[in-house]
Formats: C-alpha cells, sequence, structure tokens
C-alpha cells in the first residue's frame, strides 16, 4: 500500500484490560454476536473475538466503534471485506 495513502487514513485501536475496546477507522460492521465482530476498516478487515462482547457504542459517520466484554484475539484479515468475498464467508462459516 502506498505510503502517503497509510498517512491519510485515520485508523487507531486501543484495548484496555482486555474489557474495553476503541477503533477508529471503522468503515462497516459485517457481522456481529457475543462471541465475534467482523468489521472492516480503513486498514482492512478486523475479526475480534472473544466472551460477552457487546457493541456499547457505533457511529459510522465518524468511524468509531466501542465494544466491551473479554477480548480473546484481534485478528487483521489484511484486505477489505468486499475483496475477500466468499475466502470471509467460508472463514464464518467453517
Amino acid at each position: 500500500m502506498d505510503e502517503r495513502r497509510i498517512n491519510a487514513l485515520r485508523h487507531q485501536l486501543v484495548l484496555a484490560e482486555r474489557e474495553r475496546l476503541t477503533i477508529d477507522g471503522v468503515l462497516h460492521v459485517e457481522s456481529f454476536d457475543e462471541k465475534e465482530i467482523v468489521l472492516d476498516t480503513e486498514l482492512g478487515g478486523l475479526v475480534i473475538e472473544g466472551e460477552e462482547l457487546h457493541i456499547k457504542e457505533l457511529n459510522l459517520e465518524k468511524g468509531n466503534l466501542l465494544v466491551s466484554g473479554y477480548v480473546r484475539s484481534v485478528e487483521y484479515l489484511g484486505e477489505s471485506l468486499a475483496k475477500r468475498g466468499k475466502g470471509l464467508l467460508a472463514r464464518l462459516f467453517r
């Protein structure tokens, strides 16, 4: 990815005590439940796994998301969810 493009994007992830996750640069929430949240950020797809996960705040105009619950893992998919298409669906329904 072009370095100028990366600098122009606004993406930040802050995890406090594995129980409060704040993310900036959110474009779209694909799916969510108490164990997994799948979303698209300015820097690609992101999967959050844990227990009792709840979306406390979501503002897509500002690109902000606040998640509470116990976070076990945060995984970047490396590209936009729209570009992954079937690969993401296969991963979700395995």
